[in-house]
């Protein structure tokens, strides 16, 4: 449905700011400040932009005033650059870029999100506990950057936000309120836990396709848990506590809730690893008490070392027991030979070892892809998002061909994606490779990488494709890319951290090797 407006009606296919941006598709509106949010088509560029067009009369001089403060602050923002804010590419205002005719005080360009709207995302189901921290812990990051440049975002209206392909909250229509404050960020990211949790909006001015939180008689937004149980105690209290405003005990600054989101990661992350390992050994009573017989492992490094224990102890009651009955059943024939069958311990322990002298069936032997001679890149880089650091100078070091030369990450107090989403090294070939396979020697187990693929040598990260993912072991990785990728620019990407003795977290890479298609 077309918006009327001061000199026409915003409607697909209308052209503004002087001709250069038609309007595709519109995704909502923040009738706080008559904030259109609009997909476009940059004609010039021939690219698509976010567009928040600034509706009124611009014979108005308040609504002119409260416009034009919008727009210093949006050109403000210009200056920041952070993975989860849209970057902004143009102001225009009225007498520059914007006519009086168009009915418009001004209009915010940005750079378009690609993904899905947040109303959508929540207008199915509420999104499981886990999931939401990690959203708002990416969103929380951003804030925090900002306020530490003294930049608000406004990011206080759902229909502003939209969700990455990566699963990440992006603010895809940047322009703050003329009013709007630090604490006024901070609120809004109680209120898109809040959202995520529950599928309601606890601040006003909201979206009517959104409904709004209840509130008790006292006038307090209900607790998230309070509408659905499965909410943990700890996130259902940090989204009212950083939405409200008086009492005690309230959450005030982005750091704070980051701290918080932390926490509730690692406790999720300890019950997921309680479930999987049998951590605890629990015997219950006739009268229903239960006494556990194992302290829980606070270590993670012994947690890993746990893990891997039993999976080993399984593997090697399965080939014991497999030997077993092949003696057994050698001893029933009268075999003459009575030292047993060979076993191949390296086969995987859900298949048996095929008899001596026979052949597996054609359909257990899965051939490897051919691959190619190694190529080296002509140029490598640290990839840093928004971020800098990471020992840039000896980003050569993991493909100069020397083991014993290294590049690795800063040390690290929290884990990724706490303090960033994460960091990599960017290579670059002089001609383009049709890559299928990386080799990546580490001196950091426990981490987790992606290989993305990229069109130039310093794109933004949502400006990647993911094209293989794996964990490093100890020594040399191998990760297999999903198909052969074609291309000139690749990124491994670090998605988490290995952990040092000393409890920090870091990755070290000691050489990578890149194999196109045989």
């Amino acid at each position: 449905m077309g918006i009327r407006a001061q000199g026409g009606s915003l409607a697909p296919g209308r052209v503004v700011g002087d001709g250069r941006y038609r309007l595709l598709a519109q995704f909502g509106v923040d009738e706080r400040a008559a904030a259109h949010l609009w997909r476009a088509r940059d004609g010039q560029l021939k690219r698509d932009v976010a567009l928040t067009l600034l509706v009124g009369d611009p014979a108005d001089a308040e609504a002119a005033r409260l416009a034009r403060r919008t727009l210093e602050r949006a050109a403000h923002a210009s200056k920041f650059g952070h993975g989860g804010v849209a970057r902004v590419l143009d102001v225009l205002s009225l007498g520059s870029g914007v006519t009086s005719s168009e009915g418009l005080l001004g209009v915010v360009v940005a750079e378009w999100t690609k993904g899905s709207d947040l109303v959508d995302l929540v207008a199915q189901r509420p999104v499981a506990p886990a999931a939401a921290a990690r959203m708002v812990q990416a969103l929380a990051e951003a804030v925090d950057h900002a306020h530490q440049n003294g930049l608000v975002l406004g990011l206080d209206h759902p229909q502003r936000l939209r969700l990455t392909p990566d699963g990440a909250l992006k603010l895809a229509f940047p322009g703050p309120l003329p009013e709007a404050t630090l604490r006024d960020d901070v609120k809004a990211l109680g209120a898109v836990l809040y959202l995520l949790l529950t599928g309601r909006w606890a601040l006003p001015g909201g979206p009517a396709a959104i409904p709004a939180a209840p509130h008790a008689p006292t006038g307090r937004v209900i607790p998230p848990r309070s509408l659905v149980p499965t909410v943990p105690v700890e996130l259902s209290s940090l989204a009212v506590r950083t939405i409200e405003d008086g009492g005690h005990g309230g959450i005030r600054t982005s750091a704070a809730i980051l701290r918080v989101l932390d926490q509730v990661a690692e406790a999720e992350e300890r019950t997921q690893l309680i479930k999987a390992v049998g951590e605890e050994e629990a015997v219950a009573e006739s009268d229903g008490t239960v006494w556990t017989t194992k302290k829980p492992v606070k270590d993670v490094a012994r947690r890993k070392k746990l893990a891997f224990g039993v999976t080993v102890l399984v593997v090697a009651t399965v080939v014991i027991l497999a030997w077993g009955g092949m003696m057994l059943i050698n001893l029933f024939q009268g075999e003459s030979k009575s030292s047993g069958p060979k076993i191949n311990v390296a086969a995987s322990s859900s298949q048996a070892a095929p008899p001596s002298g026979e052949q597996p069936p054609p359909a257990q032997q899965k051939p490897s892809p051919a691959v190619g001679a190694a190529v080296k890149p002509s140029a490598v880089a640290v990839f840093n998002p928004g971020s800098k650091g990471d020992s840039p100078g000896k980003a050569r070091n993991a493909t100069d061909g020397d083991t014993v030369t290294s590049w690795k990450t800063d040390q690290y107090d929290k884990q990724f994606p706490v303090l960033k989403d994460g960091v990599g090294l960017v290579v670059t070939f002089k001609d383009p490779i049709n890559l299928t396979q990386v080799k990546i020697d580490a001196a950091s187990p426990g981490s987790k990488v992606e290989i993305r693929s990229a069109d130039k040598k310093n794109p933004k990260l949502d400006e990647t494709k993911v094209v293989g993912a794996g964990d490093l072991a100890a020594g040399e990785s191998t990760i297999a890319l999903q198909q052969p990728q074609q291309g000139q620019y690749f990124i491994l990407w670090i998605t988490q951290l290995g952990e040092d003795d000393s409890g920090k977290f870091v990755t070290e890479l000691k050489e990578l090797t890149f194999l196109p298609a045989g």
